[in-house]
């Protein structure tokens, strides 16, 4: 799951890169496009937000998949990790408190210079480091100790045994001789960066593209793709259009949009399942949020399964909480249909009495509260307009806005947003800063300033236990207790969508977090694309 909940790398670009896309849809951004003579050694892909960095110190690619980086680990297709700066899966000792890799021989930085073992070091050392502004790095709270043993080897010391530990180490290495003696918050590393991965940056203007190269020396093979091109363009209108033109060849679109593609003999569909979930923060300070019942009620007065075949097409599933239906994680018994009846005899034992209007009042405050969602963004606006209507048959009055982040974050305290979250890898990985109270406020970290005990003991259980089964007895007590006190309203599981111009082999999908789209998508693996024949 993404850590910062919803991504802060679309604030301030949403309406200039909408407007950046408009003017510039007569001429590609980097010279792709499905006509005729388009070559398959460039691809120009059609994103909705762009990082605010991309240093890893900071967060950048933390979850894998960067085309800059690597880290020790990567993830295969079905998200299997497989080695990429070591040689080999970690060897883990002391009861899982130690995890050793040995690194890939000749692995040089795109500057020449070659990967050491202090390279590994000091980036998971900066990382951890208080100055950092580095809002992910409770992720990494079971490390102790990370060492050199040589050039080659590094040692990970571990507080206590976290079976998610080695998914951890696909975070991106970073060198030391370039980043060591910059500020990790400030330096030009953040926007001029310097990895291992299959492509080089070669520019970025902000709000409308980033520009990649490939790296001829990338220790896994020279890529076929030698120019990648990262058009952002907030608008899924906008963006659907400049596909269709041809500007770009391939994109991120919504259910409705990819719709109008399927029948197109030159791109192709694909469809990735996801842990992404849109669901409303229901802030525990506000008057009317905070109340236990008003939260229960907005739960069971939603229509889940209308939402996905209304608002995504079909293309999702329901979110009875932030796990997947599908997942194996998944506690079965949560699953619930849509009860106003129920709801109503909540709000009635607890005090919240219709009115003439039909919204429900307590000692004089009306159950009423505002609801934001991000501009430009029609998926979170439907979900936000049904939640409204669907609260109104149980008497709660939700007052829908849009605005930009810059708007909506300083409210995120007192007022409930449509936000997205998810992640993949473990469910630690995804809950534990969605809900635990020690990160209440922090960020985009546990966005409603959700405490709950029990839920906090199931996270630490979950989280430091190494037996599968009382990590699964955990998170099932974990979904339930979310039942009876909700923090968001869960509403729907979203799969990602994309159309690609039909000209490579090797495009696929993975199950894919939250944050997708950059390097998420058919072309997660574009270093892997050979052109078609």
């Amino acid at each position: 799951m993404t850590t910062r909940g919803i991504p802060r790398r679309v604030r301030g670009a949403a309406v200039a890169a909408a407007t950046a896309g408009v003017l510039a849809a007569c001429s590609a951004p980097g010279g792709g496009g499905t006509g005729g003579g388009a070559s398959a050694d460039s691809v120009v892909i059609g994103v909705s937000t762009e990082p605010d960095t991309l240093s890893p110190l900071l967060g950048y690619g933390k979850d894998g998949n960067s085309k800059i980086f690597d880290g020790l680990l990567a993830r295969e297709a079905d998200l299997e990790l497989k080695p990429a700066l070591a040689k080999a899966l970690p060897e883990v000792g002391d009861g899982g408190r130690t995890y050793t890799y040995t690194l890939r021989d000749g692995v040089k930085f795109s500057d020449g210079e070659p990967l050491t073992a202090e390279d590994v070091v000091f980036t998971y050392r900066t990382v951890l480091d208080d100055k950092t502004n580095n809002t992910a790095k409770s992720e990494l709270d079971a490390l102790e100790e990370v060492r050199a043993d040589g050039d080659d080897k590094v040692v990970f010391t571990l507080k206590y045994p976290y079976a998610g530990f080695a998914a951890r180490t696909v975070l991106p290495i970073v060198p030391e001789h370039v980043a060591g003696d910059q500020d990790p918050n400030t330096g030009s590393f953040n926007t001029e960066p310097v990895g291992t991965g299959p492509y080089v940056l070669t520019g970025w203007s902000k709000g409308e593209k980033l520009t990649f190269k490939a790296n001829p020396d990338y220790w896994g093979g020279a890529p076929k793709v030698k120019k990648l091109t990262m058009a952002i363009i907030a608008d899924d209108d906008v963006r659907a259009t400049r596909l269709r033109s041809g500007d770009l060849d391939g994109a991120v679109l919504p259910p409705n949009l990819a719709a109008t593609f399927e029948d197109d003999d030159g791109r192709k569909t694909y469809r990735a399942t996801s842990y992404d979930f849109r669901a409303v923060t229901l802030p525990t300070g506000h008057p009317v949020t905070g109340d236990t019942a008003i939260r229960r009620a907005l739960d069971l007065a939603v229509d889940r399964k209308a939402m996905v075949d209304k608002i995504l097409d079909g293309a999702g599933r329901p979110a009875y909480g932030p796990l997947p239906l599908d997942d194996d994680w998944f506690a079965q018994d949560v699953a619930r249909d849509r009860d106003l009846d129920e709801a109503g005899r909540i709000l009635d034992d607890a005090g919240w009495k219709p009115g003439k209007d039909g919204v429900r009042a307590k000692d004089g405050r009306r159950a009423s509260f505002t609801l934001y969602y991000p501009s430009g963004d029609k998926v979170r606006q439907d979900h936000a307009l049904a939640y409204a209507s669907d609260a109104k048959k149980a008497g709660i009055e939700v007052k829908v806005e849009s605005g930009t982040w810059e708007v909506i974050e300083p409210r995120m305290k007192s007022d409930a947003v449509l936000a997205g979250f998810g992640s993949t890898g473990d469910p630690d990985f995804g809950l534990y800063t969605l809900l635990h109270s020690s990160l209440a406020g922090d960020g985009f970290n546990n966005m409603a300033r959700y405490d709950n005990p029990a839920v906090d003991e199931a996270l630490e259980t979950g989280r430091r236990s190494q037996d599968p089964a009382d990590r699964k007895a955990a998170y099932d007590d974990l979904q339930r207790a979310l039942v009876k006190n909700p923090g968001y309203t869960f509403l729907t599981h979203i799969d990602h969508l994309y159309v690609l111009a039909d000209r490579w082999d090797g495009p696929t999908t993975q199950t894919e977090p939250h944050e997708h789209g950059f390097a998420s998508g058919p072309w997660w693996n574009v270093e892997d694309w050979q052109p078609k024949k």
